[in-house]
């Protein structure tokens, strides 16, 4: 296969690429920025609203995974924008663009979130679950509508519905891991909000499973069979570390440091489960919390 990934340098585009290429695909990378000597890549600028179009023709599929962190820093209107822009208009410019090729990809599988579903409490969300109305909510619409373009042209798209990526490269357990090694973590909150996560390994394998399995389109939600709250999630990486957690993290307070970004992505409760995955049969890894975190912690 020959394919082509945005976000080639970020946690989950290097882990894919690398592993692609392990399989024998040749992979490109579309990059903003220069390659190095000796690589190959496709150069684009989404803000620009530039792309090398011809740099396109001939991919197998292409998997755009780009797009601004949404855990940088507070979210001020014009970082909002930022976000909204980095996925909604980088992937209406790249949709377009491939619809418009002469040889166009079998497939297009693009990053989405399970911000979609919004705060739902106790809720069970599966991909037909109506979206919420909040910020990163209506992202996540109109990031899935903005590949309409390449799904009219007949190219095959599934929009992946990510939740908390687990990996000790990078991300939320990278950051909160030191912290429960010294025995200073705890609770978020009432510590009843659950978490959709999927360790990185098992992302790169469900991205993998999505470019080979034709009857998959549409949204899939990438997320482990087993969602925990923030309190499971508390207890089994103190019990694995053997150490304490006892320093609860109030929500007043995430409120007042982290304001609206806190509450979204540290207090908000959403249940998601991978339906179309689970009834695609694909195999997950790491299908619970406590057989991830003992691979992903080193704890056996």
């Amino acid at each position: 296969m020959r394919a082509l990934v945005s976000g080639p340098t970020g946690l989950v585009g290097s882990a894919l690429i690398d592993s692609l290429a392990r399989g024998g695909d040749e992979v490109l990378g579309l990059t903003r920025s220069a390659p190095e000597p000796g690589t190959a890549a496709v150069r684009w600028d989404p803000a620009a609203g530039a792309l090398d179009a011809a740099g396109l023709e001939g991919f197998d599929a292409v998997v755009h995974l780009a797009g601004e962190n949404v855990t940088h820093g507070r979210w001020t209107a014009a970082r909002k924008e930022r976000i909204r822009l980095s996925r909604v208009e980088g992937t209406r410019l790249l949709s377009e663009a491939l619809a418009a090729c002469e040889r166009k990809p079998a497939t297009l599988v693009c990053a989405s979130a399970i911000g979609y579903y919004g705060d739902r409490g106790d809720e069970i969300c599966v991909e037909e679950t109506a979206p919420a109305d909040d910020f990163l909510a209506r992202v996540a619409v109109d990031w899935e509508r903005a590949t309409s373009a390449a799904a009219e042209a007949g190219i095959r798209v599934v929009n992946l519905r990510i939740g908390v990526v687990l990996s000790p490269r990078g991300g939320m357990l990278a950051r909160v891991g030191p912290l429960f090694r010294l025995g200073l973590g705890g609770r978020v909150g009432s510590g009843r909000q659950y978490l959709s996560w999927i360790t990185l390994e098992d992302l790169v394998g469900v991205i993998e499973e999505t470019l080979k399995s034709p009857h998959l389109a549409g949204p899939v939600n990438a997320v482990a069979p087993g969602p925990v709250t923030n309190l499971e999630f508390t207890r089994t990486m103190a019990r694995l570390l053997r150490r304490p957690a006892r320093l609860p993290l109030p929500a007043p307070v995430v409120k007042l440091v982290w304001a609206e970004m806190g509450e979204a992505l540290l207090l908000a409760s959403t249940r998601v489960e991978p339906a179309r995955l689970t009834a695609a049969g694909y195999a997950f890894r790491h299908p619970d919390i406590d057989t991830a975190l003992r691979d992903l912690l080193g704890t056996g």
